[in-house]
Parts: structure tokens; sequence; C-alpha cells
């Protein structure tokens, strides 16, 4: 799964790489971001084209009684997409691309679990495949989230068997955020795994656990700690 997240470029390098005219007010480079949390979410919006907007993490379906259950709907696996009733629509028609600097996954058992940050060796952004929703409630409309998981690649593998779909070039994000595209079929290519040139791992401090703890040292290398490296280099 994929529970924790950075976004630390800054504006601009964010808004050329995913073309976007501006970041969405709000936005602040982010290093431990959890759920419950909002965060940077490109999506297609009709006649406005490509947009940026700050939404919640954790998708709440249009049927949900009451917002807690988007607690439990961090992640969705690309597998069953099509088969689950929170995510069927929005996989045709409201997809999204979450940017990312590095993802977190943790490993070990259980209460000494230890936290790896995944990211780009050449310290580009990429984007994360995911769904959105607008859930009403009698205060309004609450847009939310949810990130897409995969089959761990070659990278990831060691450490957990699951990790976000990453798109690292701009064919990928305009593929999945094209609205004209609704075929299951033809968008499960675009979410398998596959290796991603550049993506290396390292352990980080736990102090990465708790969600109130926002800053750098959050994504910085323990001292020999263990490393994760790619075989494929960023052409």
């Amino acid at each position: 799964m994929c529970g924790r997240f950075s976004l630390v470029s800054n504006a601009h390098i964010l808004a050329r790489f995913f073309a976007l005219e501006r970041m969405p007010e709000g936005f602040i480079p982010r290093y431990n971001i959890a759920p419950t949390q909002h965060s940077v979410v490109i999506y297609h919006d009709g006649a406005l084209g490509r947009q940026a907007a700050m939404w919640r993490w954790g998708l709440i379906p249009r049927w949900a009684k009451d917002i807690s259950i988007g607690q439990r709907m961090i992640n969705a696996r690309a597998e069953t997409l099509d088969q689950r009733p929170a995510f069927r629509q929005a996989y045709r028609y409201r997809r999204c691309v979450i940017p990312a600097s590095g993802f977190f996954e943790w490993h070990g058992p259980k209460g000494q679990k230890t936290p790896f940050y995944f990211r780009l060796n050449t310290d580009q952004p990429f984007g994360m495949a995911g769904l959105w929703e607008e859930w009403l409630s009698p205060e309004g409309g609450l847009r939310t989230f949810t990130i897409i998981t995969t089959e761990a690649n070659a990278v990831v593998r060691s450490i957990h068997h699951r990790m976000p779909v990453v798109f690292h070039t701009q064919d990928e994000i305009d593929q999945w955020l094209d609205h004209r595209r609704s075929d299951p079929n033809d968008l499960q290519r675009l979410l398998a795994p596959r290796p991603i040139p550049g993506l290396e791992g390292y352990e980080v401090s736990t102090r990465v656990n708790s969600a109130a703890n926002d800053d750098p040292q959050c994504i910085e290398p323990v001292e020999d700690g263990r490393r994760i490296k790619n075989q494929i280099h960023p052409t």
C-alpha cells in the first residue's frame, strides 16, 4: 500500500513538469503527507482542460453516509478497479494524477517496521495514478482522492509487495488524464507493474511514523541504513 508520500519540489518545477498554468492556492512543499490531509491533485475539467486543486486524501464514494469511510480508501488496487462499486465509475470518468517527490513503504515485523523512502535519483517529481470523487453533505461538496496501487517492481519488492502506480513521463500522464478514454481494458495497460528508470529507495528515520512530523528529516537517509539501488538508469 501507499500510506505516506512527499511533495517537496517548488511550484515552478511542478507547474512546468505537469503542464499547469499555476499550482493551486494553498500549495506548500510537504515531506510527510498522510491520509485525511490535503494534497495537490491534477485532473481534466471539461472545457477548462487540465486543472490542479488541493483535495483530501481518502476517497469518499458519492453514496457514503459519512466521511469516515475515506480513511479505509486511501488506496485502490489496480487489478480490481472495475469490480469495486466505490471505484468503478471513477475509474472510467474521474481519473487524476497526484504529484509526488517520493513515497514511503514499511518493512519488517509488526511493531518493528522500518520506513523506506523511494524517489527518482534525478530529483524529478512524478505522478501517481489516482481516482477522485465529490461527496455531497449538508455543508457542501468535498472532493477526495485515492492512490492506485499495483504489484511492486524489482526495486520496491524487497520492502513491500505493493507500490503506487508511478507515471514518470509526460506521455503516461497525458494518457491517464485523457477524458476520451473509458475502456477498462485499455486503461489497465497503464497500471501494469513495470521498471521505473532511476527509482531508488533508502531507509529513513521513524520520525515519518508520526504525521505530526513534516520536515526534511523525514526524507533524509539514516546513517548506515539500507539502500536499494536501481540497475535501470534514466536516459
